[in-house]
């Protein structure tokens, strides 16, 4: 019998977070799993756990190491399902570490929101059990790839499921930029910064600058300035094959930072140009409750929908989510591009 990898991920600085990790870890153990950690947080849930079996996901740099253990770390394309007990935040931490597998991400919130989360921490030991039988769908939301350019040459490349944001790296200087789509000039401003965001990152900070809300069912990509000092500079949605290129125009010197997710930065010098499109490799998030995106809006904000006299007999949209068979662990591995750092794809900017 194929032995059976779940991720736990977990914020285990947390009290409450390592409480749910522990619960977790036990609920495997008892079902004859042996849970996987990441290895920042092994020591933490062995000693939380009273030294309870664990193995630690090998070091994306060096597979088949963990840089903990002696024993062989295991493999992200060997992880079946991660469920991530936190926030937003650790969702996208989750997804950091599992790049380059199939794995999906069940969201177990114990932050604010929770947007992308699928389950609430009073319903932990049922998640747990759904995915112990398999009991899923597997939704694919799409991400960018994003490369730094500078005199054409990629100096820096990286990915988000969120957004990649251009901000100013500094207060007391606004940002001179330009913005181009699928290689041609669409208009420059004085700015603050640019959000390039996904339908997933559409209720993320693109959101809070004011952009529009996009179903994650549409492919598209967004742009979203923040704070512009032009008459044009609303946002933007494009779509799925464009190409979206900010360049730092070196006319007063000042210089930027790259933020993918707001997880991995890197400093843009002044002539820097930031180019994402679409890549190839989705994140996979393994739905409990599917249903209209209309309805997670409506609970997660909160919004006010009393008075609709509108039918509920209607056909919902299909969800476009993956079934996963029980009598299957879930396909592993990885898109080409993710194994070469997305170095494959090319940008028309």
């Amino acid at each position: 019998m194929t032995e059976r990898h779940i991720l736990v991920v977990a914020h285990t600085g947390r009290d409450e977070s390592l409480e749910a990790a522990v619960t977790v870890c036990r609920l495997l153990g008892d079902a004859g799993l042996t849970p996987v950690v990441a290895a920042d947080s092994v020591n933490d849930l062995r000693e939380a756990t009273g030294g309870a079996e664990l193995r630690v996901l090998a070091d994306a740099g060096q597979p088949g190491e963990s840089g903990v253990d002696a024993a062989p770390g295991v493999a992200v394309g060997d992880i079946e399902l991660v469920i991530v007990l936190g926030g937003d935040g650790t969702i996208l931490r989750a997804a950091e570490l599992v790049r380059g597998g199939s794995a999906p991400l069940l969201g177990v919130n114990l932050g604010h929101v929770g947007f992308l989360a699928e389950s609430e921490r009073d319903s932990l030991a049922e998640a747990v059990a759904r995915v112990l039988s398999r009991d899923y769908l597997v939704e694919e939301r799409m991400t960018l790839s994003v490369r730094v350019k500078v005199d054409g040459e990629v100096i820096w490349q990286t990915w988000a499921l969120n957004e990649a944001t251009v901000e100013k790296a500094s207060r007391e200087r606004m940002l001179d930029l330009a913005v181009a789509v699928d290689g041609r000039p669409l208009t420059s401003f004085g700015a603050d910064g640019v959000v390039m965001a996904t339908p997933t990152g559409s209720t993320a900070y693109a959101f809070s600058a004011g952009g529009p809300v996009v179903w994650p069912s549409l492919d598209a990509l967004l742009m979203v300035p923040l704070s512009a000092h032009a008459l044009f500079a609303r946002p933007l949605v494009v779509g799925p094959n464009s190409s979206l290129a900010v360049d730092v125009l070196d006319r007063t010197g000042a210089t930027g930072v790259l933020w993918c997710d707001g997880r991995r930065a890197f400093d843009l010098p002044a002539g820097a140009r930031v180019v994402a499109r679409r890549s190839s490799t989705p994140v996979r998030l393994a739905r409990l409750h599917p249903g209209p995106f209309t309805d997670r809006l409506v609970h997660k904000f909160a919004l006010p929908v009393h008075g609709w006299r509108g039918g509920a007999d209607a056909e919902p949209p299909a969800t476009g989510a993956i079934t996963v068979p029980r009598a299957s662990a879930g396909a592993s591995g990885a898109d080409a591009d993710a194994a070469a750092g997305e170095g494959a794809e090319g940008d028309a900017s």
